[in-house]
């Protein structure tokens, strides 16, 4: 159910910008990873990256294959990439954008994994009919994980998922999150709120100017002196 992720070398950009510049990581079969830096990092420029929706050059491997940079092919290979921004299909219902999220998967097969995901989010299961676009941020961004979720993936790519939610709608979806990665799919988090990150996570890479600056045990990161100055405050 779970893979593992395998980063060599990986440099990535917009046109003649160059945002990463040789990063390396590894994402363990059933773990979760938390990347985490400071905005501009390069942190959703990676896995943009990743998932094929911008050119790379290095060496990505799934599973010891690799991954070519093509985002049908990183889907159907069983990653999955909620973006920042959610990016869902406003015009169209919660049950519409799910069934779009599993439209590889057989009839039968989709609604059984639609109801796996409102199980996960009961809410999206009393909203089938409403228009994503009318749904609260909290709402919009259950809908986008558990569009991705309807693919199948064993590792589960999410890009700050906690952005301009309330606390309490926070701590409701890394909680889901959680679930997840106890289920056995691995986990690349990428995550604004770094003490949360890392408190979550087991492994962590922190990220800035488009290199890796500090990877590790996550709760050795997080007591480390160069997080704690630079993102909780704390000498």
């Amino acid at each position: 159910m779970s893979a593992t992720l395998s980063v060599r070398g990986l440099s990535a950009g917009y046109g003649r910008i160059r945002v990463l510049d040789g990063i390396d990581l590894e994402v363990p079969a059933g773990r979760l990873t938390a990347v985490v830096g400071p905005n501009g990092a390069g942190k959703t420029t990676l896995l943009k990256a990743l998932s094929g929706l911008i050119p790379r050059a290095g060496d990505v491997r799934l599973d010891g294959v690799p991954l070519p940079p093509d985002p049908a092919a990183v889907v159907a290979r069983g990653l999955g990439h909620v973006p920042e921004g959610r990016h869902l299909f406003p015009q169209m219902t919660v049950h519409e954008n799910l069934e779009l999220g599993g439209w590889r998967v057989p009839r039968g097969e989709r609604a059984a994994r639609i109801s796996r995901v409102v199980s996960l989010f009961p809410t999206l299961g009393e909203r089938r009919g409403q228009l994503a676009g009318s749904m609260s941020g909290g709402e919009q961004q259950m809908l986008a994980i558990g569009r991705a979720l309807m693919a199948g993936p064993r590792l589960l790519m999410l890009d700050e998922p906690s952005l301009g939610l309330a606390p309490r709608l926070v701590d409701a979806l890394l909680a889901v999150v959680t679930r997840l990665h106890d289920e056995g799919v691995t986990v690349l988090l990428v995550e604004q709120h770094v003490a949360k990150a890392l408190s979550l996570a087991e492994h962590a890479y922190v990220v800035e100017r488009g290199r890796v600056v500090l990877s590790g045990d996550a709760r050795a990161v997080l007591d480390s002196d160069q997080v704690r100055a630079a993102y909780l405050g704390r000498a």
